[in-house]
């Protein structure tokens, strides 16, 4: 067999399903090999930066790497983006790109890029194939630092000419990786800490949402009877219906959810790292809260988190431990955490009846909500409707609200949406989008219509980048530089043969997504959003907000 052969052997030993991308000249011995496979599925994309979207969420969500494919040069470039969404998102993907012959090209240096260094800062392995008897042996190693934790992005470069030539048949069997639980001394100082805090509080990071602990943890609120809150990223972990639950982080500072951060002695911090936006901010004197921090891997220390307690391993494993050996104390002081709970669910809940047209972002998470079962999701693009959908959009289950609190790219919601609806074809997906981040990769809708998805689009159109006009105003400036003007979307969605829809009232959208979520084929809804809002509710109503006593 030829080196491509042996590859492609190699990924299907590894379970890949699919890859994702647009082959090049470069790539064509890979793809003979990929058609002869009766186990991996080409996604064909419209751009690199799609596939690389989506064979990250689909890593996102099944635990396993995605995999996309491109040429050399500007092809390889495309991925940049998504390299760094993987790697800073904590998603295991593998990038395969073709290059020249090394051995000998007549090329010169035509499309050559050193794409190996430009990925090594922006993956956990970044290789090229020299010899093709090596290529099992790379493949089981880059599989297995995508998987491990961090989890993140790993590259290889196959060229032309190793790709043709012959090799042997040397496959490398998977195996299970198994995290070590914590020492008992460092369980037990976790318990003491725990136990000596007044009004402890749990707060749950992305971390938790990719490795399925969310029983361990549901189990020690309902055993501790200690309340709880999320980052962004973490969102779902544990049932946000629960009575404990006081919300999420949605911003930094100055949030409902922040008088109760501001009362707590000590925040039990799992599955969080520096790299998702701080949910709060660690102050370094003798009376500051103190922070215990569970993870499978130690604290990264900078002047916002500065944890004074690690307890790393497996993180479901250690969390059974606490449950275990942890006891109930009688100066533990939930009170106030209970009745700002109800507070804080009656301040978000404002404007769910409002009903003026441009639609309010408030209004329109509560109809997306309202109409989704618990396990349906919601993929975002990124914008400042983030923020709202952190705030108000409540998860029963984790992974069910798909948001980027990391690398913070635009241009991902669509293809997020398309590789969630391949991994559940059985729930609803929608993928919410901004005007701005749709434009970025609108041209995955016909990727979408060519697969026969059966997809809802929600683009919150208010013809400008909205987050960064926020911003503008909230730092005093002008507004200048950020309007633009749009395509006609519903046009636009059935050029791809789509549907497109444009509702004219937040009764008309409430009936126009049922009919969406519930129908077959992609469709796209164009709904005008009303920003207005923005300025005054985040940056200075919060601001001067007073907690509750």
């Amino acid at each position: 067999m030829n080196a491509s052969d042996l590859f492609v052997k190699a990924l299907e030993n590894e379970g890949v399903e699919y890859i994702f991308g647009i082959p090049g000249e470069e790539n064509l011995d890979f793809l003979e090999s990929l058609r002869k496979s009766t186990k991996i599925k080409l996604i064909l994309t419209r751009h690199e930066q799609g596939a690389g979207f989506m064979a990250a969420t689909y890593g996102r969500l099944t635990g396993k790497v995605g995999v996309c494919i491109s040429t050399l040069g500007p092809g390889a470039t495309n991925f940049a983006t998504a390299a760094a969404y993987a790697q800073l998102g904590g998603m295991p993907m593998m990038m395969i790109t073709g290059q020249k012959p090394i051995k000998k090209s007549k090329q010169g240096r035509f499309q050559i890029v050193d794409i190996v260094g430009m990925m090594k800062p922006m993956t956990k392995y970044a290789k090229q194939v020299v010899n093709g008897n090596n290529i099992p042996s790379m493949v089981r190693e880059a599989f297995k630092i995508a998987t491990t934790e961090r989890p993140g992005a790993v590259h290889i470069e196959l060229p032309e000419d190793i790709a043709a030539e012959e090799v042997e048949d040397n496959i490398y069997p998977v195996q299970t990786f198994r995290y070590p639980n914590a020492d008992k001394i460092a369980i037990a100082d976790a318990v003491k800490m725990i136990e000596k805090a007044k009004r402890p509080l749990l707060c749950i990071g992305g971390g938790a949402n990719r490795t399925k602990i969310g029983d361990a943890l549901t189990n020690f609120v309902n055993e501790t009877g200690i309340p709880f809150f999320s980052t962004q990223m973490g969102k779902g972990v544990i049932n946000e219906n629960h009575k404990l639950c006081l919300s999420t982080a949605a911003l930094s500072k100055d949030d409902f959810i922040h008088c109760a951060i501001d009362r707590s002695d000590l925040i039990i911090n799992v599955g969080h790292d520096v790299i998702e936006k701080p949910p709060f901010f660690m102050e370094n004197h003798p009376d500051a809260t103190k922070v215990l921090h569970i993870n499978f891997f130690a604290s990264e220390v900078d002047d916002t988190y500065f944890p004074q307690l690690d307890v790393i391993g497996d993180i479901a494993a250690n969390i059974n431990q606490i449950t275990n050996a942890v006891s109930k104390q009688d100066h533990w002081d939930f009170d106030y955490y209970v009745r700002l709970a109800d507070e804080i669910r009656t301040r978000l809940s404002k404007y769910f009846g409002d009903t003026r047209f441009p639609i309010l972002p408030q209004k329109a998470v509560r109809t997306i909500r309202q109409t989704l079962n618990d396990e349906d999701i919601v993929t975002l693009d990124n914008g400042v409707y983030k923020i709202w959908f952190a705030r108000n959009y409540r998860c029963a289950q984790p992974n069910t609200l798909l948001l980027d609190n990391a690398l913070a790219t635009m241009g991902a919601g669509l293809p997020s949406g398309m590789a969630a609806k391949m991994v559940n074809p059985d729930k609803k997906v929608v993928a919410v989008c901004g005007d701005g981040g749709f434009m970025m990769n609108d041209q995955e809708m016909e990727t979408a219509v060519r697969l026969g998805l059966d997809l809802t689009v929600i683009i919150l159109n208010d013809n400008s980048y909205g987050m960064i006009k926020w911003k503008q105003t909230g730092m005093g400036f002008e507004t200048f530089g950020l309007d633009l003007e749009n395509p006609d979307f519903v046009k636009f969605a059935e050029s791809f043969g789509a549907t497109g829809h444009r509702p004219t009232s937040c009764e008309e959208f409430a009936e126009t997504l049922e009919k969406c979520v519930n129908g077959k084929g992609v469709h796209l809804i164009d709904l005008a959003v009303d920003y207005s809002l923005n300025h005054s509710i985040l940056n200075e109503l919060l601001a001067k907000k007073e907690c509750m006593l």
